[in-house]
Order: C-alpha cells, then sequence, then structure tokens
C-alpha cells in the first residue's frame, strides 16, 4: 500500500512500533555516554557523535579508535566499512513493499535505517504484507533515532562513574543490542534464509577468535553476503 491509501499504517503506528526499539536503545546509548565521558570526550562530543554516526556498536569501536590514537580518516574509512551493509537496508526494504512503495521523503527515513528499525519495518511487512507507508518508517525511524540522542546525552552528562557501582548492569548493557537485533532477526526469519545466516554467524566467529573482533564482522559480513548472492542466483536460474 502507498501513502495514500487510507488504511496504510500512519506516524502514530510507527511511534507505536519503534517501542521495543527506543526501551533498547536508551539503556545502551546511556551506556555509550558514559564510556564517552570516561575517555574524556565531553557530553556535547558524545552527543555529536550519536547524531552524526548513529550506528549503536560501532560508536563503541569509534571511541576505541580515536582514544587509541588511530588517525581521523583511518577511523572514518574503518566505521565506513563496518557500517556499509545499510547502503543495502533501503533497497531490501523497498524490494519487499513492492512497486507502490513510496520514497518522496525517503531522503528522511532513510538516514534511520540502523539493523534494529530495519528489522521493526520488515517485521511489520513480514506479519502484514504490503502494510507500509513513509509516514510510518518516519515515526519508527525518528523515535529510535531520538532515544539513541537522549539516552546518549543522560549518560554523558552524569559522568564516567554512573554505572561504576552496577558492574553487572554495565556487562549487561553491553549485551542488549545484539540481544535486541537478533530478536528482531528471528521474528522474520525464512528457512531459505538460515543457510546464509549460518555461513556468516560461522565465518565471523572463527576470524573473531582466530584474527580480531573487528575482522570477525568484516568477513561474517562478506561471507554472508556471498552465501546470500549465490543462494538468489541458485533461485532465479531455477526460474
Amino acid at each position: 500500500m502507498t501513502d495514500r491509501n487510507d488504511h496504510a499504517p500512519g506516524l502514530l503506528q510507527g511511534l507505536i512500533a519503534s517501542l521495543p526499539v527506543v526501551i533498547g536503545y536508551f539503556p545502551i546509548a546511556f551506556s555509550f555516554g558514559v564510556t564517552a565521558s570516561k575517555a574524556g570526550f565531553s557530553a556535547m562530543e558524545a552527543t555529536f557523535l550519536s547524531v552524526v554516526i548513529f550506528a549503536g556498536a560501532s560508536q563503541f569501536f569509534a571511541l576505541a579508535l580515536l582514544t587509541g590514537g588511530a588517525a581521523i580518516w583511518l577511523s572514518a574509512i574503518t566505521l565506513l566499512a563496518m557500517n556499509l551493509r545499510h547502503v543495502f537496508y533501503g533497497p531490501a526494504l523497498l524490494d519487499r513493499v513492492g512497486p507502490e512503495a513510496r520514497t518522496r521523503v525517503a531522503w528522511a527515513w532513510a538516514f534511520t535505517l540502523t539493523d534494529e528499525v530495519f528489522g521493526a519495518s520488515m517485521g511489520q511487512l513480514a506479519t502484514r504484507p504490503g502494510h507500509w507507508s513513509e509516514r510510518f518508517m518516519i515515526g519508527l525511524g525518528f523515535a529510535a533515532y531520538a532515544a539513541w540522542i537522549a539516552g546518549t546525552l543522560t549518560g554523558a552528562l552524569l559522568g564516567g562513574g554512573a554505572l561504576d557501582a552496577y558492574p553487572a548492569l554495565d556487562a549487561a548493557l553491553g549485551f542488549m543490542l545484539p540481544a535486541l537485533f537478533l530478536a528482531l532477526l528471528l521474528s522474520i526469519l525464512e528457512r531459505r534464509q538460515v543457510p546464509v545466516i549460518i555461513t556468516a554467524g560461522i565465518v565471523c566467529t572463527l576470524v573473531t577468535f582466530t584474527v580480531s573482533g573487528t575482522a570477525g564482522i568484516l568477513a561474517g559480513m562478506v561471507a554472508g553476503a556471498l552465501a546470500g548472492a549465490l543462494d538468489l542466483n541458485r533461485r532465479l536460474r531455477a526460474l
């Protein structure tokens, strides 16, 4: 359905659909703000990173690079490589919507297509095919964006020692982001996608333990993309 359809979900439905992401994002962003403060960043600098990057785990990695003395250009290239997958989220989403998908304000909502926002929007289409609109995406994406910025600002203002008295909570917050994405992924998973995910997971794990976490993420992304491309080619040839 398109934005012209009265039954298409609107801004309010997008805001409602964003609640699981918002609930997950705020505490993780809070942890990022605290971590940035510990690393010597001001509240304004930490919040600026969240406003500009808005990429979850990549922001923690950015802190590690910047505080470790890595050059700005090297940090930028590394983060771009880690987040290259986001380029494919928009086309994949519009392909699922179908030929009636509107893109009049795609420049606005496409910026907010993080892993979790993408997962939530695909979950909407999995349960209600065609039930999609740009207003829905704006509500979903910008609510998540606002939660991330607000969490970062709150954590940075409270300072680097905000979680020192709660080490278990500090450790748990680091697991919330992948757990949230995994839950959204499982909600839209189809049987034909399982081999691709298994391939990416195995390669990521092996390279992580043998080389490094960063190399593991990149290798898993490449392996998953290649496995997906091979599967798509096989299905197209079978038509």
